[in-house]
């Protein structure tokens, strides 16, 4: 069903931020998926949050739930250069000099196809300033036995190569409390190290032995991240999996499919207070910070190319 991007009537109208509201159900799992940024706002077994969700009448914080569409994390002074060409965009975090998860977060999507336990959002780039470029993304959010699963298509459908990157950034949920009560289990063997004042990449560090290392499961506690991690174990479908224990003994967990090399871990210190601690930011990503600068892992895609990727997440008792 989908909830109008308004409620009330007359002159008391209230509009929402994140615009419609699209609910898919199956069995005791709900989701709802909005139409500003096509992110996936709310997801439920039996009422209990597996993923952290925001209040639908507020805006979408922390980039709850966004695709980050065509890079994910923060690109350096917004320049980068692609086949022999300069190309600047707009600086969205202008504290830190940097332009952070593409250019879909707070745009309209458009519903493609919305079934009882299925919704399809899609959004065009077209070419623009610093971007030059047209790309076709869309993303379905499917409800199955075993848990939500997201598989985001993008395709090139202009006339010029151009660089992509996608990450998503939904949010594990401490079931209602904090992260402090919560213990985590993740395997990585390296870290990507960044400097303090804009959280750019400086280099790579080893995990093995280091409070970064959450290969055994461990209590969070008062301990504050937000880097991204690769190398990451895989099962033997090739995911990697990040799973949250919370205090009333439910594990939420969340796997990446092996074209995500990269998951950012953010335990959400940086919201505002009420927010803070009360999900662990878990970032798929197909490439690290500051990948259209450096050029690491951008995929080139040639006209009429296309990409998939794939995430998902799930409660265990």
């Amino acid at each position: 069903m989908a909830v109008s991007g308004q409620r009330g009537c007359g002159d008391n109208v209230v509009f929402v931020p994140s615009g419609k509201q699209f609910e898919i159900a199956l069995g005791a799992q709900r989701a709802t998926v909005v139409e500003v940024g096509g992110g996936v706002r709310a997801y439920s077994v039996d009422g209990l949050e597996v993923l952290e969700s925001y209040p639908v009448d507020a805006m979408c914080d922390g980039a709850h739930g966004t695709p980050l569409v065509p890079w994910p994390n923060r690109l350096a002074d917004g320049r980068y250069s692609w086949d022999g060409v300069d190309q600047q965009v707009a600086l969205t975090e202008p504290g830190k000099h940097t332009a952070i998860h593409g250019f879909l977060r707070w745009q309209p999507w458009t519903v493609r196809a919305h079934e009882a336990d299925r919704v399809v959002m899609g959004a065009v780039i077209h070419p623009q300033s610093g971007y030059p470029f047209a790309l076709d993304v869309h993303a379905e959010y499917q409800l199955t036995s075993t848990g939500l699963v997201v598989t985001t298509t993008a395709t090139n459908v202009g006339a010029l190569a151009l660089p992509y990157a996608h990450g998503q950034h939904p949010y594990l949920s401490a079931g209602g409390g904090v992260l402090d009560d919560c213990t985590l289990q993740f395997a990585a063997a390296t870290r990507v190290t960044t400097d303090v004042e804009r959280q750019l990449p400086t280099g790579t560090a080893p995990v093995a032995g280091t409070d970064f290392d959450f290969s055994a499961p461990r209590v969070i506690g008062d301990f504050v991240m937000d880097f991204a991690f690769t190398d990451v174990a895989r099962d033997v479908d090739g995911r990697a999996w990040v799973s949250l224990a919370r205090p009333d003994d439910t594990l939420a967990e969340l796997w990446v499919d092996d074209s995500y090399p990269y998951v950012e871990l953010f335990t959400g210190d940086t919201l505002a207070p009420a927010r803070r601690r009360r999900g662990l930011g878990t970032e798929p990503m197909t490439g690290p910070p500051n990948a259209f600068a450096t050029g690491q892992q951008v995929i080139r895609l040639e006209p009429g190319a296309s990409t998939t990727t794939s995430w998902g997440a799930r409660l265990q008792r």
